[in-house]
């Protein structure tokens, strides 16, 4: 398992080096660039823009380089922990990721952690209990969280918030505390918001995991090593979760490598619809202006997680499922 781990982590290094050029590639591929759009925008004012004007952007951006001096800027830069400047925003892009990031990532892990623990036991129950009227009833459920929109979701739990509960309607803080240093009563008003965005982002995972869940421990329930072990005496409830339990769940582990950036990155309709200040809405408005450095240090970052995400349900594959093995056999 060691060496295993080992080699991953190895190969992750060219591996985000090729996404690195590939990302920065496309980033670059509609026509114009950042300058392009900038004097679009200026124009649209009504402000002149002359050619010197242009040249001595070009010059300020570094856009009168050739595209492999811009990349090896970039990347040299990142190697030691300097994403650059964003174009748009104009400030450090390492100051703007970071600043959102750690908020994202904690609607991310408790949204992540909240979908597990609706999921895997409702879909054992229904498995356990095929045709049964809870059965019907958690299917029907997951059909509709499956259909639901996001955006609609968020809208309804938003008017809700309000009404029962007092929340200020959307963002993740009353306005006293969003730019408040981190305090006890901060911490607080945070969890107070922060259960709308999660509920919204878990309702479609969560109804997905369950049919996932209940589909796979019906198919193991028919294996002949359970109906072996039921015959050996070994009670119901060791017996599910000994074996059967444990090869149902293999999906939902496996299903780390992409959600970690998808929670990361977030639905960005939905955290403009509820005004978070999470990644997503900044990597959109860094796709649309065509801010090269903001908009690939997001794709390294996302890609990261993903090679991560996929090396951490990896490990725990291993660990859940006895029948996977990492090392060569000796025959």
């Amino acid at each position: 398992m060691l060496a295993f781990i080992i080699r991953r982590l190895l190969i992750m290094i060219p591996t985000l080096w090729v996404i690195s050029i590939i990302s920065f590639i496309i980033i670059q591929l509609p026509p114009g660039d950042f300058l392009t759009t900038l004097v679009a925008n200026l124009e649209e004012t009504g402000e002149e823009v002359s050619q010197a004007q242009i040249e001595s952007y070009k010059i300020r951006y570094g856009l009168d380089k050739p595209l492999y001096y811009q990349y090896y800027k970039w990347i040299s830069g990142v190697v030691v922990g300097d994403f650059g400047q964003s174009f748009s925003l104009n400030k450090p892009v390492g100051e703007l990721i970071w600043e959102r990031l750690g908020l994202t990532v904690s609607i991310a892990i408790v949204t992540l952690v909240f979908t597990w623990i609706i999921a895997i036991p409702i879909g054992i129950y229904s498995a356990t209990h095929q045709y049964k009227i809870f059965d019907y009833f958690f299917t029907f459920l997951g059909f509709i969280g499956m259909a639901t929109p996001q955006f609609m979701l968020a809208l309804v739990l938003m008017y809700l918030g309000y009404k029962w509960f007092g929340t200020g309607v959307g963002g993740l803080f009353s306005d006293q505390f969003v730019d408040a240093p981190w305090t006890w009563a901060r911490l607080l008003d945070l969890l107070k918001h922060l259960w709308v965005p999660v509920v919204v982002l878990a309702v479609g995972g969560t109804a997905g995991l369950i049919r996932v869940v209940r589909a796979n421990l019906l198919d193991q329930l028919e294996m002949p090593y359970v109906v072996t072990a039921r015959a050996k005496g070994l009670s119901e409830w060791r017996l599910l979760i000994k074996y059967p339990v444990r090869v149902a769940i293999n999906p939902v582990v496996s299903t780390i490598g992409w959600m970690l950036p998808q929670l990361v990155s977030g639905s960005i309709i939905v955290a403009m619809v509820l005004s978070l200040p999470t990644t997503g809405p900044l990597l959109l408005n860094a796709l649309m202006e065509q801010d090269m450095y903001l908009a690939g240090s997001f794709v390294m970052m996302l890609s990261f997680l993903t090679v991560l995400g996929t090396l951490i349900s990896d490990i725990l594959l291993a660990w859940v499922d006895p029948r996977i093995r990492f090392e060569k056999k000796v025959a």
